[in-house]
This record gives structure tokens, C-alpha cells and sequence, in this order.
């Protein structure tokens, strides 16, 4: 669980928050803040992680992979924040169960619903992917897993379901990137780590474009839409002067004291040696081409309602702190990034090139 803000003010209307999830990744950060707000929270998921947390917090178990919502029946919520939903039949379950019992649902949603990802500047009005598969309502959780592609088009359906199930009280938020100490996923907790290590580090194109959001600034916001009833849909994707690899790596090396090197590349060139976009360098995809839109998109609306961000030092000597305390196990092994093994291979061809 997130710690708690030190110095944050009471809402000036305590609500009755249900988190469907909330013990993830951006989940403990919403109860921290919630909390400090002065809110009362309830959580409703499988009860397989620790909360590990604050006191005060209620707990409902249940399982919507099975449609087990019993535990929700009856029940009356001011807001219900959907984290973990990429399955629109969850987002039609919930309906069923809460529509009039909650006075606005807040769905988590993700920039990949973009139906085309080459399109810089893309707001909130530009097109979603279309499903194209069987019944969306009959997905479940093993056929994305199997099929990622399926992410983003179903994500769309959500959102389609959600102001269907909960109409004219619904808010999509759709952020990029979600980074900062706490990501089990390590796509962008790799930069830290590695640059801490020193030595020569292989990097993408400096000039690409990358937008990422700390989970705390998207779960504190999300808490203040709530807080706001601010209806929409909102793009989330920081920070607000825009950011690119070269200047996100050197932020992310001026935290550190290895002394690390960044040599950056080009893209055919870690096209030629087969490293690949997203996981082999990640949180980045090229700046050009089908993904030309994907780190360019617009945000304005979100600012405008009162998104913030925090410093890129701050996430980044957090989120190298937060990993250098997880157990040696943890540690061992990151779940994003080359390994130095063939990053060494990689930089050796790219010198071998340039001779």
C-alpha cells in the first residue's frame, strides 16, 4: 500500500468510494489519497493480494470471472472506480448490479482504444478500434491473455458498455503509460535500474517522443474527478510540455551516480538486430510510422479539468527506491529490458557500424 500523503486538505463532501479492484498498481495509491481526504473506501475484489495498508478500509470478496458480484447486492456507493475492467461482460455484470445504486462510475480505461495510433495530437473525439471478433460480452480473461491485439478494441467496448450500463454519469479516463514505484511490470522501472547500474547503455532514438503518467498523479486526479463529478472522457498522458527519450533517459540518469553513458540509436538499426519496440526498450515505440501518434497524445482536456504532474526526478528516484527495496528474489530479474548479455551484443554491432 501507497503511504498516505503527508499534507493533503479534506474534501469539502466526504463520499462513499467502491474501488473494484484497488490492490494493484494505481489501486493503493487511490486508497492513500482517498483516505487523507477524509472518504470512506470499499474494495471489492478476489482478496489475493494483501492490502497491507490503512485501516478503515472495507473489503468485499468476489470474482467477476465468474459473475460472483453477491457481495456488492443491496449496497449503495456515491462513485465506484473500475481499475482492473478489460472485459466489456465485467462492465455489464457491474451494471446490473449497481446501476442506480452508484451516482457515477468512473472506468479506467487506456489510450490503446486509439483506432489509428499514427495520428499525433489525437483528443478525445478522434475514433476508437473496432471488435471484430465473436460476442464481446463472451471474452474472458484466458482469450486476451492469449491475444493482447484484442486489448484495445475491447477496452473501446467498455467504454461503450459503461455508458450504457450508467448513462449520463459516466468518466473515461484513458491514460498512457503508467509508471512510478509500485509497477510489477517493470516497462519503465528498467530505465532507472539500468542507468543506476552504469556503465554504456543502449538507448532508442533520442528525438522519439514518450508520454508516461505517475500512478499517484492518475490515482490523485481520479480521486478529484470523483470528488468533482467531472463527467467525460479524458486522454492522461504526461507530462504537459511533452517529453522525448533523450530527455526522459537523461532526467532518469540525473538521479542516479553510476555515471551511466547513453548511446542512442536509430530504429533500423534496432529493427536490423530484431530488439524489439516496447519490451526490449521500454516505453518506447518509434516516432514515426504506425506509431507515429501512440506517445503524442493530446491531454489538454485532463489539464484543463486538473490533471497535474509531478517531476520525472521525483518518479524516477522513487521508483528506483521503491525497487531497490523489494526482496533479492524481486530483484533478480526485471520483467521488462534487455538483458546485458545481448545489450552488450547490440551496442558492439551498433560501434562495429559506425567505424
Amino acid at each position: 500500500m501507497a503511504d498516505r500523503p503527508s499534507i493533503v486538505g479534506r474534501a469539502a463532501r466526504p463520499l462513499r468510494i467502491l474501488i473494484l479492484g484497488g490492490t494493484g498498481f494505481t489501486g493503493p495509491h487511490q486508497v492513500s489519497y482517498a483516505l487523507a481526504r477524509g472518504h470512506a473506501v470499499t474494495l471489492f475484489n478476489r482478496g489475493r493480494r494483501p492490502l497491507g495498508g490503512p485501516a478503515g478500509v472495507e473489503v468485499l470478496t468476489g470474482d467477476r470471472d465468474t459473475g460472483d458480484l453477491k457481495a456488492l447486492l443491496g449496497r449503495e456507493w456515491d462513485v465506484c472506480i473500475d481499475n482492473p475492467t478489460s472485459l466489456p461482460g465485467w462492465v455489464r455484470d457491474a451494471g446490473r448490479v449497481l446501476a442506480g445504486r452508484v451516482q457515477h462510475y468512473v472506468f479506467i480505461s487506456t489510450i490503446s482504444v486509439l483506432a489509428d495510433k499514427s495520428q499525433p495530437g489525437q483528443d478525445e473525439a478522434a475514433p476508437v478500434a473496432a471488435y471484430a471478433g465473436r460476442d464481446a460480452m463472451a471474452e474472458t480473461r484466458a482469450t486476451l491473455q492469449a491475444d493482447m491485439s484484442l486489448y484495445g478494441p475491447l477496452k473501446a467496448v467498455c467504454e461503450q458498455e459503461a455508458e450504457k450500463q450508467f448513462p449520463g454519469c459516466t468518466t473515461v479516463i484513458r491514460p498512457t503509460l503508467i509508471v512510478g514505484p509500485g509497477d510489477e511490470t517493470d516497462r519503465f522501472t528498467y530505465w532507472p535500474v539500468r542507468l543506476a547500474r552504469g556503465g554504456e547503455a543502449l538507448a532508442p532514438p533520442a528525438a522519439d517522443p514518450v508520454q508516461i503518467i505517475d500512478a499517484r498523479d492518475l490515482a490523485e486526479w481520479t480521486i478529484r474527478v470523483a470528488e468533482q463529478r467531472t463527467l467525460g472522457i479524458f486522454n492522461v498522458a504526461g507530462p504537459e510540455h511533452g517529453l522525448t527519450v533523450g530527455a526522459m533517459l537523461e532526467g532518469i540518469r540525473a538521479v542516479t551516480t553510476a555515471g551511466a553513458t547513453l548511446t542512442f540509436t536509430d530504429t533500423p538499426f534496432l529493427e536490423a538486430q530484431h530488439v524489439a519496440i516496447w519490451s526490449d526498450l521500454p516505453a518506447w515505440v518509434p516516432g514515426t510510422g504506425a506509431f507515429a501518434g501512440f506517445m503524442r497524445v493530446n491531454s489538454a482536456k485532463a489539464v484543463k479539468a486538473g490533471l497535474t504532474f509531478r517531476p520525472l526526478a521525483v518518479t524516477a528516484a522513487d521508483t528506483l527506491a521503491w525497487f531497490n527495496a523489494q526482496p533479492e528474489a524481486r530483484r533478480a530479474k526485471l520483467k521488462s529490458g534487455i538483458t546485458a548479455e545481448r545489450e552488450a551484443a547490440v551496442l558492439k554491432a551498433w560501434h562495429a557500424r559506425k567505424a
